[in-house]
């Protein structure tokens, strides 16, 4: 029997994936802040290197889920958003608000593109997830195809924000999400919006792209 093949199992390695990841993302976090010496720095990255090596021992390939993970039941814990044993997610945190979903987030130095604010690309990914993740709560799953993004004014680090997404219409296989980034501190002032078409698969359309995956 492998160590997760029963509840206890399952559970102590989640547990163990969400503190390695807590870990590295105090990692990141501290290592795009440092103005160490240079020598701490090139100590660190030879202890970050010796740290590494046994976890690469034993690695799953592209078209293998973690052990840890649920497809069917949404836990993903290495999703780059939301993961909590995601080295780069904030994380979001996501939950339902009546017909909607609201998510909250705070993001450090290694999401940085202007000094002091957010990346670009960030903001958009961020909304992806959220818009993705509220037209499945309506019951309409589906892949992105198309994501516009406006910007209003630059995201914060170090600010606690408040992340909304709404389905605004569906089109047979067709669902239209719109999306605002905002402060926690003012929600009524829009720093980015977004608007997101996302498509439901057909049968033979996810058996060709995630076939070898779910087996």
């Amino acid at each position: 029997m492998s160590e997760i093949e029963n509840g206890h199992g399952l559970k102590r390695r989640r547990e163990a994936i969400t503190g390695l990841g807590d870990a590295l993302r105090l990692l990141i976090e501290q290592a795009t802040a440092t103005e160490a010496p240079t020598e701490e720095l090139l100590r660190a990255a030879e202890l970050i290197r010796r740290a590494a090596a046994p976890l690469g021992e034993r690695v799953r390939g592209r078209f293998e889920t973690a052990a840890a993970d649920d497809l069917l039941g949404g836990v993903r814990l290495y999703n780059p958003v939301t993961g909590a044993g995601s080295a780069f997610a904030p994380p979001l945190e996501i939950h339902r608000d009546g017909d909607g979903a609201v998510g909250t987030c705070t993001l450090g130095r290694a999401f940085e593109g202007p000094p002091s604010f957010a990346h670009g690309g960030v903001s958009a990914m961020l909304l992806d997830q959220m818009l993705g993740y509220a037209a499945g709560a309506a019951g309409h799953p589906g892949m992105t195809v198309r994501l516009d993004t406006g910007y209003r004014r630059p995201v914060p680090l170090y600010t606690p924000l408040r992340l909304t997404a709404r389905v605004a219409g569906i089109d047979g296989r067709r669902v239209t999400v719109t999306g605002t980034i905002t402060t926690a501190a003012e929600p009524g002032d829009v720093l980015v919006e977004a608007t997101g078409v996302f498509v439901a698969l057909r049968a033979e359309q996810a058996r060709r792209l995630f076939g070898p995956v779910l087996g």
